[in-house]
């Protein structure tokens, strides 16, 4: 029995199904870390105390003695902390922080791309503002050239290089971009 608060009336730990659940969690990722290969595998954050473990279970291929041997592991796992399992989660799923960010860093760039080719000069101004370090020469050119492509039905080989200039700017370089806007808005402040 797990009790209620006689004041709030709330329980006071999870219910066995939820435990249930939990457990269960653990050793479907266990599962995966298992059926990863090694150089897979030491690209995760995973604790080196797991590793013998999900070795050992990789080894058993009798049914019944790998399943013993996969909730075993999966009791292993239950012993480490949230933070480090969810950290292993994050790293095995495609739809993690990292992926997210790294898709949400690609249409920045996608979006001043566009915004370059369709507002021109307007836009190529206020990147510069946001990044001063840019090349004004450099950008322009690729730019009017992507138009002429696009005009003349050409491959696209300029709106690609267009599209690696402003990455390169705008994620190469981002902790740079970071400063110069500080930079920008210390020198504001004085003002």
């Amino acid at each position: 029995m797990r009790g209620r608060d006689d004041e709030t009336g709330e329980f006071f730990g999870p219910s066995r199904s939820q435990n249930r659940r939990e457990a269960l969690e653990i050793y479907t990722l266990g599962e995966k870390l298992v059926s990863l290969t090694d150089a897979q595998l030491a690209k995760l954050p995973v604790p080196e105390s797991l590793l013998p473990h999900i070795r050992e279970c990789r080894r058993i291929t009798a049914q019944i003695a790998h399943k013993r041997q996969l909730q075993y592991l999966a009791k292993q796992m239950r012993r480490e902390d949230d933070e480090t399992l969810d950290a292993i989660r994050d790293a095995l799923d495609e739809k993690g922080e990292a992926a997210r960010r790294e898709v949400a860093a690609m249409h920045r760039v996608e979006a001043w791309r566009e915004k370059l080719l369709a507002e021109g000069d307007d836009a190529l101004a206020q990147l510069l503002d946001e990044y001063p370090n840019a090349d004004r020469q450099l950008l322009r050119q690729l730019v009017r050239n992507t138009l002429e492509e696009r005009k003349r039905n050409k491959p696209p080989r300029a709106f690609r290089e267009l599209y690696r200039e402003l990455r390169e700017l705008l994620l190469g370089g981002s902790e740079d971009g970071e400063q110069d806007i500080d930079g920008e808005d210390a020198a504001s402040d004085e003002d």
